[in-house]
């Protein structure tokens, strides 16, 4: 079989710039002393099945990094998502503030072929078309290819030690959401005790199975493979730490993640965020109404509890002391356990479901379409129930500022972020 060259990175340029876009508007890079670069990293990959062997690649990844700001050292390397037919990246939605005033270079990798090649989207947004890179803008990708999934796994790998490099890492952690963190579970499971090469990572919203191995010449069909799959627990066996991120929405429903639930291990932490769902009103923003959903998205707080999570995970993989244990959901006969208001019981908590001006659920109501059960819902308080809980606005923002102060002192909001949640106070 033909040797595993090392990378090489190329800029890329022209064309319509970079095409990773978000919803969300960033920070400013520029003023906080980082860059952006978007390279084409050639080179070879194994699959994980010995018997395919290794083959080429020319895929893109985009980094952000300090510049003239501190750096860290840490690298987090995030499996750029192709749920919806064309690269997007959900955690550095959530957590480019923590990123830039920690000072972690950044890098989206596009391991996947759906995202470089074809745009298949496990989850469309109607009247949307999205495709692969080299479809979407042929004077700047029309140069990259990808020999399928069977190889995304090494793609991933090689990428990251070829950033590692370039950015002087000391410190790589490999993050991914949704259809990423299916694959970022094969790989803790199947890939990393071969490689060795991460130092921890962050698996957000993943679902009861493992990603499948991947074929040649072709994406996944990840719809396929939970439907014949096995629920797949993350190895008992872990060297480096794992934060696995769940959402309310992950636990039932299409995300089904229940079946693979495991206890905490020594270097494992499950969080299961209460009334968060799979994606939110953070990562749509004024986008909301293309979703075509008939209620509210969520305004859950989970982006506070992703950059926690990051937070224990670059201090646990650099030595220090582990992430906090959480409580699971409620969950019986296979139904959440809720209060009187609606909100389910146990899990992480923040302020918003401690101290509910609202409610905000991780499901959609039933018959939704599959983009609108992933984004959860907010629904109103049950008629007089703010005026029960509170007899004054006083007493509701009193309840509200100590619950922040409560998630802050568990470990699951950052001191940084007090001002932000504090800053989500509603009218109950």
């Amino acid at each position: 079989m033909p040797p595993v060259t090392p990378v090489t990175l190329a800029p890329l340029t022209g064309g319509h710039g970079i095409a990773l876009t978000s919803a969300r508007p960033g920070p400013d890079l520029a003023a906080a002393g980082w860059s952006e670069t978007e390279y084409a990293a050639s080179g070879t990959a194994q699959a994980v099945d010995p018997a395919l062997g290794s083959a080429g690649f020319a895929t893109r990844v985009v980094v952000r990094r300090p510049v003239t700001a501190p750096a860290s050292g840490t690298l987090v390397v995030e499996w750029l998502n192709v749920s919806s037919g064309a690269d997007a990246a959900p955690d550095w939605t959530y957590l480019a503030d923590e990123l830039v005033r920690q000072g972690h270079a950044w890098a989206g990798v596009s391991a996947q072929h759906n995202g470089v090649v074809s745009g298949t989207a496990a989850v469309a947004v109607e009247g949307v078309a999205l495709q692969g890179l080299t479809g979407l803008d042929p004077e700047r990708y029309g140069d990259l290819h990808h020999p399928g999934d069977a190889f995304a796994h090494g793609i991933f790998t090689e990428v990251a030690r070829a950033l590692a490099a370039e950015t002087g890492a000391t410190t790589v952690l490999a993050i991914g959401e949704s259809q990423s963190a299916y694959l970022l579970t094969t790989y803790v499971n199947e890939v990393h005790p071969r490689e060795l090469f991460f130092d921890g990572f962050l698996i957000h919203s993943r679902g009861d199975v493992a990603a499948p191995l991947g074929e040649i010449g072709r994406g996944i069909d990840l719809m396929a493979a939970r439907a014949s799959g096995v629920p797949t627990p993350l190895r008992d066996d872990l060297d480096v730490p794992v934060i696995v991120l769940q959402s309310e929405g992950d636990l039932l429903g299409r995300m089904n993640y229940l079946p693979a639930r495991q206890p905490d291990g020594p270097l494992l932490r499950v969080w299961e965020v209460a009334g968060a769902a799979h994606a939110d009103y953070f990562q749509i923003g004024e986008f909301e109404a293309f979703l075509g959903c008939a209620d509210p998205v969520n305004r859950g707080q989970q982006v506070y509890v992703v950059r926690a999570a990051l937070r224990h995970l670059d201090r646990w993989a650099r030595g220090g002391a582990p992430a906090p244990s959480a409580v699971p959901l409620e969950i019986v006969d296979g139904a959440f356990v809720r209060d009187e208001l609606g909100i389910v019981r146990g899990g992480v908590r923040t302020p918003v479901v401690d101290a509910p001006a609202d409610v905000v659920v991780g499901e959609a109501a039933p018959g939704a379409s599959a983009i609108c059960g992933l984004f959860g819902r907010t629904l109103p308080l049950p008629a007089g129930a703010g005026e029960r809980r509170w007899a004054t606005r006083d007493d509701y923002v009193a309840a509200y500022t100590a619950a922040t102060d409560a998630a802050v002192a568990a470990g699951f909001v950052l001191a940084e972020d007090r001002v932000a949640v504090l800053g989500e106070l509603r009218t109950p």
